[in-house]
């Protein structure tokens, strides 16, 4: 199977979770981009969703799929689907690589489930191969990126089309190459209380409560604590 193939599946398998009548957390990336196809033959079914990025406000409403702001929701979304970088057997996750991570970390946290639906290629002992995305205030990039080298890494700004890449929200992010985390939530800590950092995408405190896996030999369910 090929990896488009993986990700069509976990995102069929996600549509089980999503309850009728309600207004769930929709996630960022290519895989979250095969849930929403999915959640579009059963938009009748929900009232409507929130959206982690731009890109994906766009594409729910191409569907027809009504996007909600956050702040005008006033009770925990029932459940967040989106995908991983990498993802841990303990449900620490790498996020941020479509440069939606601190709206998708936002949504996560108000949210009562978070299901990670991915494929095999994401499942690592330790964090790190990817490299860890950090949403920083533009004016302290270089500050930051000096900061951020004393975890072993070494961090990058990352570009787009010769220009540093900005999120929705304005900001930059550093790419951080050659870390291997072994205590993810430790390090989340330490660089969400770097001044200057918006957030880092490592998923650990706010971690999946459930991921569903695409393998070779069919969608796996993995459950957290």
């Amino acid at each position: 199977m090929s990896q488009d193939d993986l990700k069509l599946s976990v995102a069929r398998a996600a549509i089980q979770y999503i309850p009728e009548g309600k207004i769930i957390g929709v996630g960022t990336g290519s895989t979250a981009n095969f849930f929403i196809d999915e959640l579009a033959r059963i938009k009748n079914r929900i009232v409507g969703a929130v959206a982690s990025s731009r890109a994906t406000a766009d594409r729910l409403a191409s569907h027809g799929i009504k996007v909600f702001d956050l702040n005008d929701i006033t009770e925990p979304l029932p459940v967040y689907i989106d995908g991983a970088d990498e993802i841990t057997a303990k449900g620490a996750m790498i996020k941020g690589g479509g440069g939606a991570l601190t709206r998708e970390k936002i949504i996560a946290s108000a949210s009562e489930k978070f299901i990670c639906i991915a494929d095999e290629s994401k499942l690592v002992d330790i964090l790190g191969k990817f490299p860890l995305p950090v949403e920083v205030i533009p004016m302290a990039s270089q500050l930051i990126a000096r900061k951020l080298a004393v975890f072993g890494g070494k961090p990058v700004l990352r570009m787009k089309e010769g220009k540093p890449f900005v999120t929705d929200n304005g900001n930059v992010i550093l790419d951080v190459s050659g870390l291997q985390i072994k205590d993810p939530a430790n390090l989340e800590e330490k660089i969400n209380n770097i001044v200057g950092v918006v957030t880092v995408g490592l998923f650990a405190r706010t971690g999946a409560n459930l991921c569903l896996m695409g393998c070779s030999d069919g969608v796996k369910t993995l459950a957290f604590q």
